[in-house]
């Protein structure tokens, strides 16, 4: 691989990331925009940090203000261009250009301008300079071929003193092609830088593209950029690293039935969105959130995205990809009633619960109750109250019948005992009856065979002599 082109820092959060490291070093760059885009910012911006950060010190050349309501406009930033200016870190050049007095003294010249910032250069040993705006001193020139060679002329100067410049241009008209007034501007310069300051659905959005870079490779797209009391900042979102750690610490939403369907709650660090239409409920979520962080002595900030979608169409939220957890919070209308659901459509990282739950808004805070699906479908409301009411007369006949049923049994375990107690008594005496039958054919045996011993004796005796006489 060849050398790679030497670059200059901005010191533009996001800005030196989607340039590949900042503005060519030794070349012109040309930022166009309209009024109110940011372009004189970004400008300051980058002298303000070529002097403090990289120790280039740098000069401002403007012809629309003068230096003390340059150095004003700018102090809210945090940015003293005073202290800059003796410290001897920047030179700010202010003059007042009006291009039809210039041309009724006859015809307009670069030369006392390049002297003047030769001089500004040299003093401080300059390697910044932003030049704004170019469009008021080349208004002066009638001829777009003049204003085509004094511009070429003007890069030329600076590129020859290796100076890192900026020229802050107008935008041309949006239905032409040219992105600069003159439609010149663009051409010359090494890098173009446009910024974009547009209103959506009244919503106010700062857009930065980088339109060309001579010799480097850079981001193309459009880059939202803010302008706050930091500075200029750009918000490269395709090029932030997801390097952060991630917590397994568990943070309580302020709803005890919604924590457990979240697993145990919200992972701490994560982002939780809230979806519905509205009146569903979403900022008492929200509000239940921040008062639960209270509880626990945390400070809290109503940092909750809600997001509100047309029935149950949400493919427009465009940061449903964004976030961790998505609670979906539904109204469903039946038996003349309006009633809200709650159920979990995602939340990374997690078991959680695929049942939908009736969210009730009370005197004291959200509660979550189970919903009853039968036949008809989702019951909530006076329907799940109805249904409750109809279980719970259920319940009763069923323990009412089975105490019934228990008592007859009872009774007739008692009876059935008793039968076979007094069944057990008579086979007790029958079989007393049946020893003492034994024992008297026992003793009527015995008496017999006695009485038959006793007859054959004395039979014997009859038979034998008497008086020892021999028969």
């Amino acid at each position: 691989m060849g050398p790679t082109l030497d670059k200059t820092p901005t010191g533009i959060s996001g800005l030196d990331q989607i340039t590949g490291g900042g503005l060519p070093r030794g070349r012109v760059t040309l930022v166009a925009g309209s009024a109110g885009a940011g372009k004189t910012l970004l400008g300051l911006n980058f002298l303000v940090a070529g002097a403090r950060e990289y120790d280039e010190p740098g000069v401002l050349m403007t012809f629309e203000e003068s230096a003390d309501k340059v150095a004003s406009n700018v102090r809210s930033l945090g940015f003293d261009l005073d202290e800059l200016q003796r410290k001897g870190m920047l030179v700010v050049l202010a003059f007042r250009v009006d291009p039809s007095e210039i041309t009724a003294a006859g015809d307009f010249d670069l030369e006392p301008i390049f002297a003047i910032l030769a001089d500004a250069i040299e003093r401080v040993g300059a390697k910044r300079v932003v030049l704004d705006t170019i469009e008021v001193i080349f208004g002066a020139f009638g001829d777009d071929t003049i204003v085509r060679s004094e511009l070429i002329r003007l890069v030329r100067w600076l590129d020859d003193r290796g100076i890192t410049a900026v020229l802050i241009g107008e935008r041309g008209n949006r239905g032409g092609d040219s992105l600069t007034r003159h439609g010149i501007e663009e051409y010359v310069t090494d890098c173009v830088i446009v910024l974009d300051h547009r209103v959506t659905a009244e919503i106010s959005t700062r857009r930065l593209r980088v339109v060309k870079y001579r010799g480097s490779a850079h981001g193309t797209n459009e880059y939202p950029f803010l302008i706050s009391a930091r500075g200029f900042t750009v918000l490269p979102i395709t090029s932030v690293a997801l390097d952060y750690a991630a917590s397994e610490d568990r943070v309580s939403t302020g709803i005890p039935r919604l924590d457990h369907m979240l697993g145990g709650g919200m992972f701490r660090g994560s982002t939780l969105m809230v979806s519905g239409t509205a009146g569903t409920g979403k900022t008492s979520v929200g509000a239940h959130m921040v008062n639960s962080a209270c509880a626990r002595g945390e400070h809290a900030l109503m940092s909750v995205i809600t997001a509100l979608g047309q029935g149950e169409d949400v493919s427009t939220v465009s940061v449903s990809a964004m976030v961790d957890t998505w609670l979906q919070l539904r109204n469903i209308e039946a038996n003349g009633e309006r009633n809200r659901l709650l159920f979990v459509l995602k939340s990374r990282g997690t078991s959680h619960s695929n049942q939908v739950r009736e969210f009730v808004l009370t005197d004291h805070g959200v509660e979550l109750v189970d919903v009853y699906i039968g036949a008809a479908g989702v019951l909530a409301g006076s329907a799940r109250v109805t249904q409750q009411a109809a279980e719970r007369d259920e319940e009763l006949r069923i323990a009412e019948e089975l105490a019934r049923r228990r008592r007859e049994l009872h009774r007739s375990v008692i009876e059935r005992e008793a039968h076979i107690v007094a069944t057990q008594d008579q086979l007790d005496a029958e079989r007393t009856e049946i020893n003492r039958i034994d024992l008297r054919e026992g003793h009527l045996v015995a008496d017999i065979e006695a009485d038959r011993s006793t007859m054959a004796a004395r039979r014997w005796a009859d038979a034998s002599p008497h008086n020892g006489e021999t028969l």
